[in-house]
């Protein structure tokens, strides 16, 4: 019982350790990178407006703005300066835009079930 006890919570971990194994870092060695200045030619040339750069796992790490105004965070290799990771950046705080509100007011007609009136204000009536 105790081995099969044993043997389950190995394989139970196994995945969990390939998981943890598999990231997104770069592993070349640092003589074969190429100039920051390139990697930044590289988001001129993508059209995109970088607000970090840095170093992470072994990569070029850009943060900024893709050319359609969306937060981006991307990792290049050092050695190509080829796109390893792109992700989009969720923008929770941005209210305003758009997509927050596809239909501005005034455009579309409120439904007739009469929640709303005329516009004028409503009557209050304190006891």
């Amino acid at each position: 019982m105790k081995k099969t006890l044993t043997m389950l919570t190995i394989a139970a971990l196994l995945p969990a350790g390939v998981v943890l194994a598999d990231d997104d870092g770069c592993s070349v060695p640092r003589d074969q990178w190429q100039p920051r200045e390139a990697a930044l030619q590289v988001a001129q040339d993508n059209g995109w407006t970088v607000a970090d750069f840095e170093i992470d796992d072994g990569c070029y790490e850009i943060e900024g703005r893709d050319a359609d105004g969306r937060e981006i965070e991307v990792k290049l290799d050092p050695a190509t300066l080829q796109v390893v990771e792109m992700d989009y950046e969720d923008d929770d705080d941005d209210y305003g835009t758009a997509a927050d509100n596809p239909a501005p007011a005034g455009t579309v007609a409120p439904p007739q079930n009469g929640l709303f009136g005329t516009g004028t204000p409503p009557k209050v009536k304190v006891n």
